[in-house]
């Protein structure tokens, strides 16, 4: 996976390419707790992004958790394939996805 990351005015844009799973779940959390505390608004750009697993849906529960006591949390460019895996596991409930 690559994470690819701006941060404008506490605007943190992380676009993620690859796959989000057990190998690569401990590299976005460590990216989260750099760039959590200085963050407003938080965006995952998921364009390139071809899979999530649960430790990946673990990440982002933990991510939308925090940003729920201090900003906002967003999703952009979710293909179908983990748009499913959000309706299945009741995500879309959690998240605000574009």
């Amino acid at each position: 996976m690559t994470i690819k990351q701006t941060n404008e005015n506490g605007n943190v844009t992380l676009a993620l390419s690859g796959r989000l799973d057990t190998t690569t779940a401990p590299e976005l959390e460590a990216v989260l707790d750099d760039v959590l505390g200085s963050a407003a608004e938080l965006c995952f750009d998921f364009n390139e992004l071809e899979y999530i697993s649960s430790a990946g849906l673990r990440v982002l529960l933990k991510a939308q958790k925090t940003m729920n006591t201090k900003g906002k949390m967003k999703l952009t460019g979710v293909n179908e394939t983990i748009m499913e895996v959000f309706d299945i596991t009741g995500f879309v409930d959690i998240l605000t996805i574009e």
